[in-house]
């Protein structure tokens, strides 16, 4: 295979089936790339069946190997109908990255029930009902490894506090389950990727874009991130050079969340982005 520049070394993966959500586009695409090209068989998982037939076609044409199921996560009985299809194609699964998830932007008082608890069970509910069927199906017996994605939400999340909310309660979950099932050996942790040049930046609406470029600005080493520096560990949290880390979260964020806000943040140097996904693709709204 040729392609993704992982740092990690080849075959890590090899022969090892690893479950990705929103796997069809932004961090979920770049990790499932980066897992594919280490040697996963990679399972994708969204709920737009296109997406996901896109990217599985971007592996195989890498010379990985990947299938694709949709599913709304935010449904028990579709949770265990797509997990029972999944267990079909492969007797263990071995690792889970709860990607999926989605907000929008808002201030407190504009958020109404079905707004918040729609975001909610997005990036909280969904994950749960994931990782509770894989371990259910798999994990309890053959051991794994899972690793929530969550947000820089500490200090509270302002415009987002519906997501604040969930991202937090899925760092509980991360500990809670660590606790639960490390005698199955299971290991749970979670990744809080701050401001990264993905995707899911052009979903936001177009007042916001001089706000969104300006984000670098409050991050000390003066750049955002790279899907490929999330992916890059995710993948490590997955690998068995990890077998020791359990109900943690890991801040990729540059810096952002540890006091910035307070502390002036002179010019930065010597901070190179690290981009190995060949296939990576700049978000319209940093391209003019």
């Amino acid at each position: 295979m040729s392609g993704y520049q992982s740092v990690l070394k080849e075959g890590l993966f090899e022969g090892k089936t690893m479950i990705v959500t929103g796997g069809g586009s932004g961090i979920g695409r770049c990790t499932a790339h980066e897992l594919a090209q280490l040697g996963a068989h990679v399972v994708l998982i969204g709920r737009k069946i296109e997406k996901l037939e896109s990217v599985k076609a971007e592996i195989l044409e890498d010379g990985g190997s990947a299938e694709a199921h949709a599913c709304d996560i935010r449904d028990e009985d579709a949770v265990k109908v797509c997990i029972k299809a999944i267990k079909a194609n492969n007797e263990i699964i071995h690792g889970l990255v709860n990607n999926a998830g989605g907000q929008f932007p808002s201030p407190l008082t504009g958020i109404n029930q079905k707004g918040w608890e729609t975001v909610v069970r997005t990036n909280l509910t969904g994950g749960f009902l994931m990782a509770k069927e894989v371990y259910l199906a798999s994990m309890q017996k053959h051991g794994g490894s899972i690793v929530n994605i969550v947000a820089d939400m500490w200090g509270g999340m302002p415009n987002m506090g519906h997501s604040g909310a969930a991202r937090a309660g899925m760092v509980n979950f991360t500990q809670t389950a660590a606790v639960e099932w490390g005698n199955s050996g299971v290991r749970v942790n979670a990744v809080a990727p701050g401001w990264i040049m993905s995707s899911g930046m052009d979903s936001y609406p177009p007042a916001l874009k001089p706000w969104i470029r300006s984000l670098k600005d409050a991050v000390p080493v003066k750049r955002m991130g790279t899907e490929a520096e999330v992916s890059a560990a995710i993948c490590f949290l997955l690998s068995d050079g990890a077998n020791f880390i359990s109900g943690d979260c890991l801040r990729i964020d540059g810096g952002a969340s540890q006091g910035g806000r307070v502390f002036p943040l002179p010019n930065a140097k010597n901070s190179e982005p690290y981009d190995g996904f060949h296939r990576s693709e700049t978000p319209d709204i940093f391209k003019d």
